[in-house]
């Protein structure tokens, strides 16, 4: 349990609305989802984020620290802390209005970690993006880098200048995870298998393609792998599919696969790193907010 993972992007406030119209706020952000569920597998974290000295800041301060999530620096670089209004259909399923504020302070870089995971806004969203980028190229030859694409089209809508964003930081992962609904706002002309392929051909060693209710394919440059989904019971999504990226990148360093460029994996291997992240993804899902599990918890 000792390898450590640098997790790098945005934190916020989720506040939820649900169908009966009730309204709550939840600690989150899909970097932050991140580190919490991999803090809570076991895993040393470091956190490289911002958000403010305000009153969702300090909530979102407690969380990370109950957690075990440690900071990676001085988060107060922002004049506000981010939040994302949910509201949250009958079916359990999210959508999202953000109110953003993101960039990146200065980053110490050892000792270096393991791995380094980035996702969604935090990658593409300016002025952090360019932070985020230039963190990522600096500790590549020594950590595995994963990348959760994790499209937020009400912020950043799905342009060619979005596109681009997403595909430079692709060409520097070793594992990519994008979900069917990411690849379609992308390349909305495409076939998601053709647009997996696409991420595929820009360097990583394997795309992970999450398809929500219909399970999870791992395509590499030898084969595909696919998993069916766990059955639930869903509260709501809110986390799932960050929960799914954290246990992928947990179950690698359970392999023994982190530090450096991954390199190709048996067929079994890749089928116990995606039942791993499916479990975990489906306990999240089985709870309202972002509440990821603890390793106790996944048996």
């Amino acid at each position: 349990m000792d390898a450590d993972v640098m997790v790098v992007g945005e934190a916020l406030v989720d506040v939820v609305r649900t169908a009966d119209g009730e309204t709550s706020e939840h600690p989150g952000g899909s970097a932050a989802n991140v580190a919490v569920a991999l803090a809570r597998l076991g895993r040393g974290v470091r956190f490289a984020t911002s958000y403010a000295d305000d009153a969702h800041g300090r909530l979102l301060g407690e969380h990370l620290r109950t957690s075990g999530v440690e900071l990676a620096l001085d988060p107060h670089v922002v004049e506000r802390t981010s939040t994302a209004a949910a509201t949250i259909g009958a079916d359990g399923a999210a959508t999202y209005e953000f109110d953003l504020d993101w960039r990146l302070g200065e980053v110490p870089l050892s000792p270096a970690p393991a791995a380094v995971h980035v996702c969604s806004l935090g990658a593409v969203v300016e002025p952090g993006a360019s932070a985020v980028l230039e963190l990522v190229e600096q500790l590549r030859e020594q950590a595995t880098t994963t990348y959760d694409v994790n499209v937020r089209a009400a912020v950043t809508g799905t342009g060619s200048e979005v596109v681009e964003r997403v595909e430079r930081v692709v060409a520097l992962a070793d594992l990519v995870k994008v979900s069917d609904e990411d690849l379609t706002e992308l390349w909305p002309t495409l076939p998601v298998e053709q647009a997996a392929a696409r991420l595929l051909s820009m360097g990583p060693a394997a795309v992970v393609l999450t398809r929500g209710g219909e399970g999870a394919t791992w395509f590499d440059h030898e084969r595909e792998v696919t998993v069916a989904p766990r059955p639930v019971v869903v509260a709501d999504t809110i986390g799932a599919g960050d929960t799914f990226a954290a246990a992928l990148v947990d179950g690698l360093a359970e392999e023994g696969l982190l530090g450096g460029r991954l390199p190709a994996l048996p067929a079994e291997v890749v089928e116990r790193l995606l039942a791993h992240a499916a479990q975990a993804a489906a306990v999240t899902v089985s709870r309202p907010g972002a509440d990821p599990p603890y390793r106790s918890e996944l048996g």
